[in-house]
Formats: C-alpha cells, sequence, structure tokens
C-alpha cells in the first residue's frame, strides 16, 4: 500500500482576535500525490455560545460551509473553487480577517487521506 504526504490546517472560531483565543472547528487536509482536498468541521453551539455570547454561530457555519465549498470545487466556494487542488489550499491557509481562520500548517504521511482527516477532525476538534 502506498503512503502519502499530507498538509492540514486547523480551523478555528476566533470571536475577539484581540483576545487570541479561539476554538477548534474544523481541519482541512490536502494531498497532492492523492489529488485529495476536503474539509471535516463541525460547530458545538453550546460550547461557542459559552465562549464568545452573542456570537453569530450561523455566520461562523456559513463560513465553514465555504470552505466545503471550495474544497469541493462547488459553487458555494465561489471564484476559489474553479481553482486546481492547490491553489485552493493555498487560498484556505492564508490567514483572513474572519470569525473563522486557519492555524499553522502541519504535515505528516497516511495510506489513507480521507481516513485521516476524519482521524484529525476527531482528536483535534472533537
Amino acid at each position: 500500500m502506498s503512503t502519502y504526504a499530507y498538509q492540514y490546517v486547523v480551523l478555528r472560531c476566533v470571536p475577539r482576535p484581540e483576545r487570541e483565543e479561539f476554538v477548534n472547528v474544523g481541519v482541512v487536509l490536502y494531498c497532492q500525490e492523492a489529488d485529495f482536498l476536503a474539509v471535516e468541521w463541525g460547530v458545538d453551539r453550546e460550547r461557542i455560545a459559552a465562549f464568545a455570547p452573542g456570537l453569530d454561530l450561523d455566520r461562523v457555519c456559513a463560513a465553514l460551509e465555504f470552505v466545503s465549498g471550495v474544497c469541493a470545487g462547488d459553487a458555494r466556494g465561489g471564484e476559489a473553487s474553479d481553482r486546481p487542488l492547490g491553489q485552493r489550499f493555498g487560498f484556505l491557509k492564508a490567514p483572513k480577517s474572519t470569525v473563522v481562520q486557519p492555524g499553522p500548517v502541519h504535515g505528516g504521511v497516511t495510506e489513507d487521506p480521507a481516513a485521516e482527516l476524519s482521524r484529525l477532525r476527531s482528536q483535534l476538534v472533537g
């Protein structure tokens, strides 16, 4: 069985960047060799509401749906969806001044990028 190098970023809900506090809400994994780019995410509404009262959680979910669209290459991701996978990952890993921000890029190797994404989401997001 082949092993593949991959990169990933953890997506963070950052309601007030000046406080440098965040809650992990998703993982984007890119594996060039396997032609794989996907995201898994989940918003624990109770946890985030306790962390950031008054935050528009629908806005957080909409931002994550946008990321899903970019990964899938569909209309939800707008113009970024038309790019090659590597460029889409580059777009997603770039810091933005939104309530959902990527953390640093990490890497690893796996035999199954989809299973690795699920494992990372379970471990890092819950």
